[in-house]
């Protein structure tokens, strides 16, 4: 029998067989509602998970295959969920990157193929839940969360996580829509938030408050570096993440570009020809 953790009446989860450094103790598949229900990010491509998703759902119905985004250890699964109960797949957009960011971020599933895209706003639902499409780009450019008033809950994705701050990779990856991104949830009245990777997420305003306030700060650290003169990304991320898993340094050196990125954008940095990148006087 698969490993089924209740959260709410109408929520359940279980937990993709794919823990690593990205993903913690592995990605995070939702199954929504009762009798009728629906799947949110079912997950990487491995017949052992989908073989759980539907032992778990024996005797129901999946009406909807949604996904938060196309990363591969959230979507690639949809396809293969979807020949096994005939459900269709909705959500958010499929995405082909430009440019797969030195491997970091490269993790693209351009098979995904979706029955339905969920406009910001729009809804899929049932007679027991209504799921409605939020848009938070900056992780991925297609990126959605999931409200459920029902619950008083929201599925944040790779968006907001306890675990983890989420990388933000360009070209697709965005640190300015991330923010954005994360200043919108501030206004809304969810109480819990159930992330991709990680565990629910309780008083999530606070939380995404201080995400906001970590990136800032992230922001200020990289300010403060160039303002002693130019430099690489190499020695910025030397500097500024001190202790840092080696695993982890590619990440943190795309998410120091991300924020260069924005920075230039707002005119207060610039890159130089050999390399390096220096405050705009």
């Amino acid at each position: 029998m698969p490993d089924v953790t209740t959260l709410h009446p109408l929520i359940r989860r279980i937990t993709a067989p794919n823990a690593s450094a990205y993903t913690y103790t592995g990605t995070q598949t939702y199954i929504v509602g009762r009798g009728a229900v629906a799947v949110i990010d079912p997950g990487p491509d491995s017949p052992a998970h989908v073989d759980a998703i539907v032992a778990a759902t024996a005797g129901e119905r999946i009406t909807a295959i949604v996904c938060t985004h196309t990363h591969r250890d959230h979507s690639p699964a949809a396809a293969a969920l979807k020949a096994a109960t005939g459900a269709a797949v909705v959500g958010c957009a499929a995405l082909v990157p430009a440019d797969a960011g030195d491997g970091i971020d490269a993790a693209y599933d351009l098979a995904y193929a979706p029955d339905r895209v969920l406009g910001d706003g729009e809804t899929v639902a049932d007679a027991s839940w209504t799921l409605t499409a939020i848009a938070t780009p900056g992780h991925t450019s297609n990126h959605l969360c999931y409200a459920l008033p029902e619950a008083e809950a929201l599925f944040s994705g790779d968006h907001v996580m306890g675990w983890s701050t989420s990388i933000v990779s360009p070209p697709d990856g965005d640190m300015g829509a991330y923010m954005a991104s994360l200043e919108r949830l501030i206004g809304r009245t969810e109480t819990v938030y159930y992330p991709g990777h990680g565990d629910p997420i309780d008083r999530p305003q606070r939380i995404v408050r201080g995400m906001l306030g970590h990136r800032k700060q992230r922001e200020g650290q990289i300010l403060r570096q160039l303002a002693l003169g130019p430099t690489t990304i190499d020695a910025m991320v030397a500097a500024m993440y001190v202790g840092l898993d080696d695993r982890l340094r590619g990440a943190a050196a795309r998410s120091v570009l991300a924020h260069l990125i924005d920075l230039e954008r707002r005119v207060r940095v610039m890159p130089k020809e050999d390399g390096r990148w220096r405050l705009v006087e």
